[in-house]
């Protein structure tokens, strides 16, 4: 639709499973399509094998389905985040790559997010320590990008499970 934004208030990230959560940047309709897809596909996987589904594992079936679209793709940029035996992030993009990240950006946003991520972010900081930092990354983008909307979705995914964090309080 060109330049026109139909919704600037609308969620980006979903869970997959209770340990595992996916954000979007794109095409909102492909987005809600592969999130309803990955949910469907993880419980059938749970049900099949009686066993959760590794983040790994969430990441590599995402990159199939991707991959299978390539000539008619998925208009999409993914994050893939949770915890199994250790923290995991994967980025994805349109045709299937998938890379193991510490700390990444996806969407139109991104390159001014990058811009605070790269100089604050540091692995060894805790969790309560690096929220500030991606709070301030994504309102650094929203503050550039009309095309990342107003929202700041924040989530912190550890062994003990997730939790969703009320970013204004780091604003």
């Amino acid at each position: 639709m060109g330049n026109l934004i139909a919704n600037k208030e609308v969620r980006k990230i979903f869970p997959i499973q209770d340990h595992i959560w996916m954000t979007t940047a794109g095409g909102v309709a492909d987005a809600q399509r592969l999130v309803r897809l990955m949910q469907v596909e993880t419980n059938l996987y749970q049900i099949e094998r009686d066993r959760k589904i590794t983040v790994d594992a969430t990441a590599s079936l995402l990159a199939n389905v991707l991959h299978d679209n390539r000539w008619f793709p998925f208009w999409v940029q993914l994050l893939i985040g949770g915890y199994d035996s250790k923290p995991r992030l994967y980025s994805l993009d349109a045709l299937g790559s998938v890379l193991e990240e510490k700390v990444v950006s996806t969407g139109s946003g991104s390159p001014f997010a990058y811009g605070l991520l790269e100089g604050a972010y540091k692995e060894e900081k805790t969790i309560e320590e690096n929220l500030p930092i991606a709070a301030r990354a994504i309102k650094a983008a929203i503050s550039r990008d009309a095309f990342s909307g107003n929202n700041i979705n924040l989530l912190a995914i550890t062994a003990k499970g997730y939790k969703e964090i009320d970013a204004a309080k780091y604003l």
